[in-house]
C-alpha cells in the first residue's frame, strides 16, 4: 500500500521544508520508498537534498503543464530508498498556465498515480500559499501533516487553512484525511514553547503528533550541505525526532516491517 502525504501551512517559516525533507529522509532509512515531491516554486526541497534548481530539466511542472512522464524527471538522492520529483522557477506560472484547463485541480494526482506503486510513501512539500498548487496537491494526496511553529503567531491562519482542507474535503477528495498537526521549532528553554504545545494539544487533542521537532543547529545546517540532518549528524535531537515522527506514521498506518533494526543501521 503506497500513502501520500502532502506538508502545508500556508505560514511561511514553520519548519514545512525542514519537515518534508527529513521526514522522508527517515522513512527511506527505515527502509520505506519513498518519494519527496518539490511543490514549492523556491524549490528549497529540491536544493535541501542537494540538486540546483537551475540545472534542472524536467520537474513538477513539465509533469504537470507538458505531461512529461514523472520517471524522466525523478532523481535519486544520496540516501537510499529516497527519489526526489524536483521543482524549479517555472513552477511559480504554473497556477497561471492552469487556470484554463480542464481538471485543473487534478493534475498532480494524474502525474503521481503513475508512480505511486512504485513507492510505499510520497511525501509532498507544499508551497507557502493556498493557491492552485497546493489544492492541487490536496487533491493527491491521502493525509495532510501541518506544521506548526511553538512561537507567539502559532495558530494564527489555521482556521484558514483547515477551512480549505474541508473545502477540498468536500468538493475535490473526499478521502483526505488529516495526517497530524506537528509542532516544530521547540525550545525546551522558553516558557512560550511550553504554552503554546499546551495551547495546541488543548484545542486539536489527539490530531497532535506525539512527537515534537526540536530546535537544533545541526537541523539547521543540514540544507547547507545539501542533505537531510539524518546524513548531516544521525545522532543529533533533529534527526532522532523526526525518526520517531516518521516511526510514529508508520504505527498510525499499521505499516510497520517485521524486520527492522534501524537502530544499528543508523546510530
Amino acid at each position: 500500500m503506497s500513502k501520500i502525504i502532502a506538508l502545508a501551512n500556508q505560514k511561511g517559516g514553520v519548519g514545512k521544508t525542514t519537515s518534508s525533507i527529513n521526514l522522508a529522509a527517515s522513512l527511506a532509512v527505515l527502509e520505506y520508498r519513498t518519494l519527496l515531491v518539490d511543490a514549492d516554486p523556491q524549490a528549497n526541497s529540491t536544493s535541501g537534498i542537494g540538486f540546483d534548481p537551475r540545472s534542472i530539466k524536467n520537474s513538477i511542472y513539465e509533469c504537470i503543464i507538458n505531461d512529461i512522464e514523472p520517471m524522466d524527471a525523478i532523481q535519486k538522492t544520496e540516501t537510499p530508498n529516497l527519489d526526489l520529483l524536483p521543482a524549479h522557477i517555472d513552477l511559480v506560472g504554473a497556477e497561471i498556465e492552469m487556470i484554463n484547463l480542464n481538471n485543473r485541480e487534478y493534475k498532480m494526482k494524474a502525474v503521481l498515480e503513475k508512480i505511486k506503486d512504485q513507492y510505499d510513501f510520497i511525501i509532498i512539500d507544499c508551497s507557502p500559499s493556498l493557491g492552485l498548487i497546493t489544492i492541487n496537491a490536496l487533491t493527491a494526496a491521502d493525509s495532510v501533516i501541518i506544521p506548526v511553529q511553538c512561537e507567539y503567531f502559532a495558530l494564527e491562519g489555521l482556521g484558514k487553512l483547515l477551512n480549505t482542507i474541508k473545502i477540498v474535503q468536500n468538493r475535490l477528495n473526499t478521502e483526505l484525511e488529516i495526517e497530524g498537526i506537528l509542532l516544530t521549532m521547540y525550545d525546551v528553554r522558553l516558557r512560550l514553547s511550553n504554552q503554546v504545545v499546551e495551547e495546541v494539544r488543548t484545542h486539536f487533542q489527539d490530531l497532535v503528533f506525539e512527537t515534537i521537532i526540536q530546535r537544533n543547529t545541526r537541523l539547521s545546517e543540514a540544507p547547507s550541505y545539501g542533505i537531510s540532518v539524518i546524513m548531516h549528524d544521525a545522532n543529533c535531537k533533529g534527526a532522532i525526532n523526526y525518526l520517531n515522527l516518521a516511526r510514529e506514521i508508520v504505527r498510525k498506518n499499521g505499516l510497520v516491517k517485521e524486520v527492522q533494526d534501524v537502530n544499528t543501521a543508523i546510530i
